[in-house]
């Protein structure tokens, strides 16, 4: 298993786009169907925006300068994101709303997992080359377990509250 922090986010998108397909395919199914797809999709996003913005966004920041604003706005998309999931999490699958939501959260993050992947992944990785990268998704590894798992743990609503104020 690779250690590359690159890999180990792409690894991640890949999975949540595999949610999102599951969610697009249910849309007309059963609510409670939806709903169970939904709460895998907000903890695959809560555990991977959590170690995106806690090691891989940081580090970046400080030793890739040219992507300061490519982060800063991938923040922003994070803030984005733990608002409807959050909204998403307090809701009920029948609710009528609860399908343009979710629909509006995947719009988001799949922009997101394409600028990440198409704009910033290749000039990170170009700048730090292949140790840096691996000490970075080491410490992503280290920390998994102990992300949250859900919007509404005390470790999410932080990273959502820092958001606002930062």
């Amino acid at each position: 298993m690779s250690t590359d922090a690159i890999v180990l986010l792409k690894e991640d998108h890949k999975e949540i786009r595999r949610l999102f397909k599951a969610f697009q395919e249910a849309e007309e199914g059963p609510a409670s169907k939806r709903g169970k797809i939904v709460g895998q999709i907000l903890e695959a996003l809560t555990v991977h925006t959590y170690l995106e913005n806690e090691v891989m966004y940081p580090e970046v920041r400080k030793l890739v300068p040219d992507v300061e604003d490519d982060v800063l706005e991938s923040y922003e998309e994070h803030h984005v994101a733990d608002v409807l999931c959050f909204e998403l999490f307090t809701m009920d699958a029948g609710d009528e709303r609860y399908n343009a939501k979710t629909t509006v959260l995947i719009e988001n993050v799949l922009h997101h997992i394409e600028e990440e992947e198409q704009e910033w992944f290749p000039k990170v990785r170009e700048a730090l080359g292949r140790s840096p990268l691996q000490e970075i998704g080491q410490r992503m590894l280290d920390l998994r377990p102990k992300a949250p798992k859900t919007p509404t743990a005390p470790k999410a609503l932080k990273k959502s509250l820092d958001a606002v104020v930062a």
